[in-house]
């Protein structure tokens, strides 16, 4: 499975980005797809995840109500609208596929592959 993330760029505070995912393969609707962030410095954390069918999602905290991860099964892609920005959302965003599936996992170590990320940047 191939994972290419898309959609980064510079927005001030305030601001919206919406990322993209595409995926390769013909199971992408059975995996539990996330996103997460890695600012410099610091280790990759959690931001959202969804499940394939369902699409019952699951959020980190500072992250709810201002972000929305949604999928397209029919284009193997996987989004996050991203609202009210804030600097302290820079990072490199990542996104991320579960093949097992097993839950909505919050963990760098739920996920077999990895996109290769793109650079959020909010300015305040």
């Amino acid at each position: 499975v191939q994972l290419q993330a898309s959609g980064g760029g510079l927005v001030q505070a305030g601001g919206s980005l919406r990322l993209s995912c595409a995926a390769s393969g013909r199971a992408f609707s059975t995996y539990v797809m996330g996103w997460f962030r890695q600012a410099p410095g610091n280790e990759r954390e959690f931001v959202a995840a969804i499940r394939g069918i369902s699409s019952v999602t699951r959020y980190e905290d500072s992250v709810k109500g201002r972000f929305t991860i949604s999928r397209d099964n029919a284009k193997n892609t996987v989004y996050l609208q991203m609202n009210s920005l804030k600097p302290e959302d820079t990072a490199v965003y990542y996104c991320a596929a579960d093949r097992r599936a097993s839950g909505v996992g919050a963990r760098v170590n739920d996920y077999d592959y990895w996109g290769q990320g793109t650079q959020v940047t909010v300015s305040s």
